[in-house]
Parts: structure tokens; C-alpha cells; sequence
């Protein structure tokens, strides 16, 4: 019998984005921009794109501005096909088109990246695979980054994480993926995670990217509320006590990978997208040589 598809996922976007104060004292993280797009809708855009209808956001009190904008807003539409710009208007309209949305507000303690999941799993049907993002991290690639996961896991029928390889010096600050084994070139067995083990320490160079496929029996484990670092409960801790009986992979995505949630990744993300835009791009280059030059 082939594995059911995911058709739901949970993206976590509860957090304070403290690293981005005072930016976002009033404006959440998610909806920093790439350009002209918030980080968020990237991220939603890929999951469409690999077949997901309904994605759960699981926010905290200062995030309505995420809801704002996947809701339609008639006035504005209306008023911008008034004034000749129906571009403009289907976009708005498509965004929130793009899926099946629904908002839950993060409650529960301990804290931790598990808890989204423990909120939303009443949405989930009990044999039911989803996919779990959280909404720092993206990539730009030709092939949607879920569908990869999804590749992998439609050969394995088992969890599967992103995995991006990574400079020796990052394990510092990532967790890092102690591999097992290779189903294929881009297809690794997960022995575990370790958490910013360093240079000297880390089992790989492949580190966890901050997107999942998970499968239910997962939560099993995560609903006992095991807490770890932090007196909190982590999803690399379910994942370690999940993977010595049972089989975990990781997917090395294809793509560029960007981290918005540091600040100095998150520049690098909006040159890179202003880079490879085609309206923008030839200007902006020209404008970073002179600039640089100068220097």
C-alpha cells in the first residue's frame, strides 16, 4: 500500500523575534520581507506547491498581522482595480487563495519547538503524515523544498528532515545530523541530532534545516512532554528517542538555503532574491559593484 500523501502542514510562528528588536516589537518576524514578499509567504508557497491545502500557523498575541495577510481585503482590491491596477489586485487575491488556513494561538508549558505540534494535533487525523516548517528558515530551489522531503519520504514512509552541509564553524550555532547510512545521493539514514556540538564534536557537516515531514507516530512521543534543554520540549530530543527503534531520514535539499531568522543571513536572502530578479537584478548588481568599489 503506498503512503498517504501530506496534505496539512504546521508552521511555528509563535516566537518573539527578539534578535530583530525593534523591528519587530509591532511587526512579527514572519512578515519581514524578501524583497516584496514576507518571509511566511515564501515558505506557504512552497508547501502549495508540493501539494499541502491546509497549512496550520500556530502564532502567539503580536501575530495578527499574519492573518491579515492571507485574508482577503475587498476594499483595497476594489480600490486598486479603480485606479487600473488589476495586477496588483489578482495578486492579493491569489495570496489568499493559496490555501486552506487556519490560526492557532501557541498556549501550554514547558515551551518548546514541540509545542506547536502538541497544539494542532487535533487537526491531524490519526495515520495522517503533515509536514512541520518553521518559519525562519527557506529555501530557494528549483524543485519545492516540502517535495523533496516528500520524495524521501514517499520512498521510506518515515520521518524526514531537511539537511543543508554547512561550514565546520557553523556547528556551533545548528543542529547537527549524525548520518547512518545512504539510501541515495541526496537520502541519508538519521542515527540523531546533536545540538550545536562544535567543530571538534560534530558527527557530520550536515546540518538540520528547520523543515519536516513527520509521520503521527512521532507524537506519541512528543505527548509525553519529555523536557530537555532548557527545561523545555524539544523535537530533536523526540526524533533522537524515535530514531533508536525506529527509522529517521534526512533529505539533502537541493537549493539555496536561507535563515532569516539571523540577521546577517537574512541580508544575504534579500541580495539574493534582488540578485536573480529579473526587473531588478541588472540595476542592483551594477549598484553593488560601484558601491563595493568604493570601499
Amino acid at each position: 500500500m503506498a503512503n498517504p500523501r501530506p496534505t496539512k502542514a504546521i508552521i511555528a510562528a509563535a516566537g518573539f523575534g527578539t534578535r530583530f528588536l525593534p523591528q519587530t516589537k509591532a511587526m512579527p518576524k514572519e512578515m519581514l520581507p524578501i524583497v516584496d514578499k514576507p518571509v511566511i509567504q515564501i515558505i506557504v508557497e512552497q508547501l502549495v506547491a508540493a501539494g499541502v491545502t491546509d497549512i496550520i500557523i500556530v502564532t502567539g498575541y503580536t501575530k495578527r498581522a499574519i492573518e491579515d495577510h492571507f485574508d482577503r481585503n475587498e476594499e483595497l482590491e476594489t480600490e486598486l482595480r479603480s485606479k487600473g491596477k488589476d495586477a496588483y489586485a489578482e495578486i492579493l487575491k491569489e495570496i489568499a487563495e493559496l490555501a486552506n488556513f487556519v490560526y492557532l494561538r501557541q498556549k501550554g508549558t514547558p515551551k518548546g519547538n514541540s509545542r506547536p505540534l502538541l497544539n494542532a494535533k487535533h487537526l491531524l487525523k490519526e495515520n495522517e503524515p503533515f509536514f512541520y516548517l518553521f518559519a525562519d528558515d527557506f529555501f530557494r530551489c528549483e524543485v519545492p523544498y516540502p517535495q523533496q522531503l516528500l520524495e524521501a519520504y514517499e520512498q521510506t514512509g518515515r520521518p524526514v528532515i531537511s539537511a543543508v552541509k554547512v561550514e565546520p564553524n557553523d556547528s556551533k550555532r545548528l543542529g547537527m545530523i549524525d548520518v547512518d547510512g545512504q539510501l541515495d545521493d541526496h537520502t541519508f539514514r538519521v542515527k540523531g541530532l546533536v545540538e550545536k556540538p562544535g567543530p571538534e564534536k560534530t558527527p557530520s557537516l550536515f546540518a538540520s534545516a528547520g523543515s519536516f515531514l513527520l509521520t503521527p507516530d512521532l507524537l506519541k512521543i512528543i505527548e509525553q512532554e519529555k523536557t530537555g534543554a532548557g527545561g523545555e520540549i524539544v523535537l530533536a530530543d523526540a526524533i533522537n528517542e524515535y530514531a533508536q527503534e525506529n527509522e529517521v531520514y534526512c533529505r539533502f535539499i537541493e537549493g539555496v538555503w536561507h535563515d532569516a531568522g539571523d540577521k546577517a543571513r537574512y541580508l544575504e536572502a534579500i541580495v539574493d532574491h534582488a540578485l536573480l530578479d529579473s526587473e531588478l537584478g541588472p540595476d542592483f548588481r551594477s549598484y553593488l559593484r560601484r558601491r563595493l568599489e568604493e570601499d
